[in-house]
């Protein structure tokens, strides 16, 4: 459920151009046949100090940390590593349609060689040197089809790289493919006209949440190293939580959004996703940072990110664990959370039952949501109604009826809202919730219409959990905990204070070694 829609007032419509590969159960690889056994012993003479040669299921699961500093050290080259990742979305991504549009296999081969060639000739393109990198399908990449998941832009090429991309390639990643959204990224479930639904790994008949949903899924299966995403209400939280894997909505302004048309904008963020805590905090060094195209941009460097994550104690940290904020809960979530408590408390927190006052998030998250999505798609709907999705017409409907003092007394609201959670986190360093109010539902179903009893207002009542925080604008990590009595993934939120990423990520990692949860490997794979 991402802000990427405020990125322009309305995007180019009618563009075609050829297009890149596609691999989804709609399109057909356009690749061509892996490279031959005499190009892989060819890769292998570019080791220094051999090692084992690692198959390409060790490939594809180790930690995007490690795969960085061998491929460094001239123990791995980008070529094994490209060429173990293709072959495990040539076998798994039929059978979950996570990565909907695959740079052809020449192009990225090509990339992968560059990158040895550069590092044989001593030169290290950065942090990201030779990884290949889901990005997702909001995101503008040059030179490869971004079609936002609607059938009005399914043939749309930009010309262009968006900052988050820049920043990839400028630490040396090698963009892979495009990963799967919602239609616009409206909605926390993935699916859309033009690819149809993303699968959930751990149960194929389940959503895995989103909007950033196909790159958590290509992480859990194995298929990239890393991925990148966005966040407006939830979506660099939700689908890491029912995929198993680890994603942190930053604060607003440490990952800059440009382009953008809502430069003052605070409820949309972008940032990483990761399979494990350390590669996610390494993932964001190299997206974060001060950019003075973005006006709420923090001035500060994305490098301290890369730093080890584990030398903090956490000996009388004071933590708030939720009691119920006032929402329905799905009892598996609540209790799996709740009964985190005695990790928290292992590693020497002090965990009491409290929980910030919340009231108005709602009301402000969505006034705020109708205005964004009314500018985005407000002249469209004249143009392409038909065309446009019935959360697009709502959204723009409600937008305007909105007036100038009910909005004014909407940001008023909003900010005695972030004052009491100022308040609430003198007295503790994080708050810890479940990320999500419900367990994944069926991949058919659009939204949750009801949870515990309780009926749900409209399509994204059921992310009350994760975009009350966003509204707050704290950095929020979504980590996983547990597993259902029916074994879908369950994670806990740990949300830190004003603009404190780093704490929340030492959390995070410190909860992640204690319980080892996120190295359940879904069966898919």
């Amino acid at each position: 459920m991402t802000g990427r829609i405020t990125r322009r007032k309305a995007l180019k419509l009618g563009t075609t151009a050829a297009v890149s590969a596609a691999i989804s159960p709609h399109l057909s690889s356009q690749s061509k046949p892996s490279p031959s056994e005499s190009s892989r012993s060819s890769a292998n003479t570019f080791v220094d100090s051999p090692l084992p040669p690692a198959s390409d299921s060790e490939i594809c699961f180790m930690p995007a940390r490690q795969m960085a500093d061998l491929i460094r050290q001239k123990k791995l080259s980008s070529r094994e590593v490209m060429q173990a990742h293709l072959k495990q979305i040539s076998r798994v991504n039929s059978k979950v349609n996570a990565i909907v549009t695959l740079v052809p296999e020449d192009q990225l081969m090509a990339q992968a060689l560059a990158a040895d060639e550069s590092l044989a000739k001593g030169k290290w393109l950065g942090p990201l040197h030779g990884l290949p990198v889901g990005v997702k399908d909001l995101h503008e990449t040059q030179g490869i089809r971004t079609t936002y998941g609607s059938p009005l832009h399914r043939d749309f090429i930009p010309d262009f790289d968006c900052r988050v991309v820049q920043r990839e390639k400028s630490a040396g990643a090698i963009v892979i493919g495009k990963t799967n959204v919602p239609e616009f990224g409206l909605g926390s479930q993935t699916f859309n006209p033009v690819f149809g639904p993303t699968r959930n790994p751990y149960d194929v008949t389940k959503t895995c949440g989103g909007s950033t949903g196909g790159g958590c899924v290509a992480l859990a299966c194995g298929m990239v190293p890393l991925a990148d995403g966005s966040d407006m209400g939830g979506s660099l939280r939700n689908p890491p939580n029912f995929c198993n894997v680890v994603g942190i909505r930053p604060s607003p302004g440490r990952v800059p959004d440009v382009p953008t048309s809502l430069g003052w904008f605070t409820l949309s963020v972008a940032g990483p996703v990761a399979r494990n805590v350390s590669d996610c905090a390494y993932f964001l060094s190299v997206l974060a940072g001060f950019d003075q195209h973005s006006p709420i941009s923090i001035d500060q460097p994305g490098t301290p990110f890369a730093q080890p994550l584990g030398d903090r104690s956490f000996k009388g940290v004071r933590v708030a664990m939720f009691k119920d904020i006032g929402l329905p809960w799905e009892p598996e979530v609540k209790s799996a959370v709740q009964a985190q408590r005695k990790v928290f408390e292992s590693l020497g927190c002090i965990v009491v039952d409290a929980e910030p006052d919340f009231r108005d998030a709602n009301e402000c998250f969505v006034a705020w949501r109708h205005w964004a999505t009314e500018l985005a798609f407000g002249d469209m709907l004249g143009t392409h109604g038909e065309q446009l999705n019935e959360y697009i017409h709502w959204h723009v409907g409600e937008g305007r009826k909105l007036t100038g003092p009910y909005l004014s007394r909407i940001e008023a609201k909003r900010t005695a809202l972030y004052r009491r959670v100022c308040g609430f986190k003198g007295e503790y360093d994080f708050f810890l919730l479940p990320v999500n109010q419900v367990l994944p539902f069926d991949v058919n179903q659009h939204y949750p219409t009801e949870i515990a009893g309780v009926k749900m207002e409209n399509y994204i009542a059921w992310m009350k959990s994760a975009y009350y925080i966003s509204v707050a604008g704290n950095p929020a990590v979504s980590v996983p905990c547990a597993f259902s009595s029916g074994g879908l993934p369950i994670g806990v939120q740990i949300v830190g204070r004003h603009h404190d990423d780093w704490g929340a990520l030492q959390l995070a990692y410190a909860f992640e070694q204690a319980t080892n949860v996120g190295k359940r490997r879904p069966p898919i794979v």
